[in-house]
This record gives structure tokens, C-alpha cells and sequence, in this order.
């Protein structure tokens, strides 16, 4: 699985380093701010780039100074993505798949609901080892 970036917004120094660090052990990419000023600073899209990387926040909603439309904006742009095409998509869930099962083939045709042969053939088709 991919790591999350996240904007972690906390007042108290203590618990902001707390679960910062218990969100970086977890693999995570984590911004850390005292403030809702700062968090909205944080979430400002920058020149050439349409919104801030954040594929998540944690906050309190009551923080002064929170800018709650630049938070939505940034967490769920207006604009919907361009989607996938199915190849695209199943190839990334048998990645994520065999991430999960540590490689065990037979385990990930299971999660995934189709044959190990199947997955076996799809692997193949997909340059996935």
C-alpha cells in the first residue's frame, strides 16, 4: 500500500508528536501543525499545482483560524480525476493484493475472489512478479 500524505493539525506540542510518529511508523508522510492559521497555510494550493498533496487530514473542525473551504476543496476537489481504465484499476488491486498477502498467490486469489490460475494468468499479463 502506498504511504498517505497527511496534514495532522494539533495544538498540543505532546500529542502532535505522538501521533506524528505513530503515523510515520505506519509508513505515512505526515505534515504536522500547531494551528489552524498554519494548517490553512498548509493546505493553499502552490503555483502550477492545482491542490495540496493531502490524501488526508486530522483535525478538530473547531480549530480558530481553520480556512474549512480550502480543507474541502483540498481533501475532495470539484473537479473529479480522470478515471482509470479497468486494466489500470485490476492491475493496481492485484499489486495491492500480493502486497497484502506478502506474495502468497493463492491467498490473494482468495481476497480477491477468482481462481489462483486466473490471478496466475493476470500476473503474467500485468508484468507483476
Amino acid at each position: 500500500m502506498r504511504p498517505l500524505h497527511i496534514l495532522l493539525v494539533e495544538p498540543d506540542p505532546d500529542r502532535r508528536q505522538a501521533a506524528g510518529d505513530a503515523l510515520r511508523a505506519a509508513g505515512h508522510v505526515v505534515v504536522a501543525v500547531e494551528d489552524g492559521a498554519l494548517a490553512s497555510a498548509a493546505l493553499a494550493p502552490e503555483p502550477g499545482r492545482a491542490a495540496p498533496p493531502f490524501d488526508a487530514a486530522m483535525l478538530d473542525l473547531s480549530l480558530p483560524g481553520l480556512d474549512l473551504a480550502a480543507l474541502r476543496s483540498a481533501l475532495a476537489p470539484a473537479e473529479p480525476g480522470v478515471p482509470d481504465t479497468l486494466a489500470a484499476a485490476e492491475r493496481r488491486q492485484i499489486a495491492l493484493a500480493l502486497v497484502h498477502t506478502g506474495g502468497n498467490r493463492r491467498d490473494a486469489a482468495r481476497l480477491l475472489g477468482i481462481a489462483r490460475s486466473t490471478l496466475l494468468n493476470k500476473i503474467r499479463r500485468y508484468g507483476l512478479t
